[in-house]
């Protein structure tokens, strides 16, 4: 097995190794280089939907995201081949993802990881991007830092998707619920190394204590420092590459691309931890 730095604050490229047939020391390498890099790109690995939950599932148990299903489709299709409807809340979310985002935060327990596979993907265009919200915070300066570190903010899909100009209907998908929102520290403790680090991106609003217009301010301030390079690298997906990324540390948008070709995703998520992934208390 082949571990290469991308050349960013995180990232790795892994090879040599066949997902498809992971042995248990296998799995320790891979999981102590996530630890260290945070996202890990797997080139050419055409995993079988079975080997991706069983990926998962080392990690934690998964989230259900669709109709009780480990491992589900991020498409521009629909099953029967043709193109997702433009105006449906499916299409209108997989364009509100081409904004920084973490994956879960509006949901009660935010989620743990994400493993993407990629199985047709455009000519060009539909890169994917992670930022390291660790070495973000580590590059504000102190004051802030101290400012923010007892900060929290709502997260809600209904709010981010407004900003783009999207209602979706409630529990469409993703088990929206828009009676409880949860509220989130700007600055996580990740559960396993101990650093600290942002915890923001597109579905984060209203900063307890602020004015909507202060907190929007800052998150957008803070969001925009954060997605600069040497923090940021982007994936170019190749049919069989398998990427997967904590999601407790990093933030991560799709790019867009033409729409009129297809796109065919299959996600696994894992769901966290409700002792530290769970929401806080407003009080």
């Amino acid at each position: 097995m082949n571990i290469n730095p991308i050349n960013a604050t995180l990232g790795a490229t892994v090879t040599g190794v066949d997902l498809n047939a992971l042995t248990d020391d296998q799995w320790r390498s891979v999981e102590e280089a996530w630890y260290q890099y945070a996202v890990l790109v797997f080139p050419g690995q055409h995993i079988e939907e079975t080997a991706q939950v069983a990926l998962g599932e080392r990690i934690g148990n998964l989230e259900r995201l669709v109709s009780d299903h480990k491992a589900v489709p991020i498409s521009n299709r629909r099953a029967d081949g043709k193109a997702v409807d433009e105006d449906s809340d499916h299409f209108q979310i997989l364009k509100g993802n081409e904004g920084w985002h973490t994956d879960s935060t509006y949901m009660p327990v935010s989620a743990r990881a994400s493993i993407l596979s990629a199985q047709v993907v455009p000519a060009e265009g539909g890169e994917t991007e992670w930022a390291d919200m660790r070495a973000a915070f580590d590059a504000l300066d102190q004051s802030t830092q101290e400012r923010i570190r007892d900060m929290a903010a709502y997260h809600s899909l209904f709010y981010s998707q407004a900003k783009v100009g999207h209602k979706p209907q409630k529990g469409a998908s993703y088990g929206l619920d828009d009676q409880n929102i949860p509220l989130r520290p700007l600055v996580k403790i990740h559960p396993v190394t101990g650093c600290p680090t942002l915890f923001i991106g597109r579905h984060a609003h209203g900063i307890s204590g602020l004015s909507d217009a202060e907190s929007e301010s800052l998150l957008e301030e803070l969001t925009a420092f954060a997605c600069q390079p040497p923090r940021v690298f982007a994936h170019k997906w190749q049919s069989g590459d398998v990427v997967m990324w904590d999601n407790r540390c990093v933030l991560h948008r799709a790019r867009p691309y033409d729409y009129s070709q297809p796109r065919i995703m299959r996600h696994v998520r894992v769901a966290g931890d409700p002792i530290s992934e769970a929401g806080i208390n407003p009080s």
